[in-house]
């Protein structure tokens, strides 16, 4: 380690940019409650009627991007992973926090098992038009 002679440790170069371990995000937390919902297709949303998430002093400024990511447009917690740069666990707990604090909720796809089988809307359109 090298010093810059003003008492400072480079542990990276200039080109590193700042370097924040991700469990510091999180403060340390894995989970969060409800994380059992987020899996990588969950759909964040943001609340309209949330406040600003900037003015919140007890938000990280990852959490405020991602509120302002979803207000553009719904996201997926895989997308919000890859825009942020960011890996999935955190992003999971950053998301917790946020549903906690109705800054933004979840929604979820139906799985394709749940949807109805393409045979009986046909044979529902056949009798539809048979009337």
């Amino acid at each position: 380690m090298s010093s810059d002679g003003q008492g400072r440790s480079h542990w990276f170069d200039d080109e590193a940019g700042p370097v924040v371990r991700p469990y510091a995000m999180t403060r340390g937390r894995t989970t969060s409650v409800g994380q059992h919902r987020l899996d990588l297709i969950a759909v964040v949303v943001a609340e309209p009627e949330a406040g600003d998430p900037e003015t919140d002093a007890t938000l990280s400024p990852e959490h405020v991007d991602i509120v302002g990511l979803c207000r553009d447009t719904p996201q997926s917690l895989a997308e919000l992973a890859a825009e942020l740069d960011l890996p999935v666990g955190v992003v999971r707990v950053l998301i917790g926090d946020l549903v906690a604090r109705e800054f933004v909720h979840v929604t979820r796809p139906v799985p394709p098992a749940e949807l109805p089988d393409e045979s009986i809307l046909r044979d529902v359109i056949n009798g539809l038009r048979a009337l």
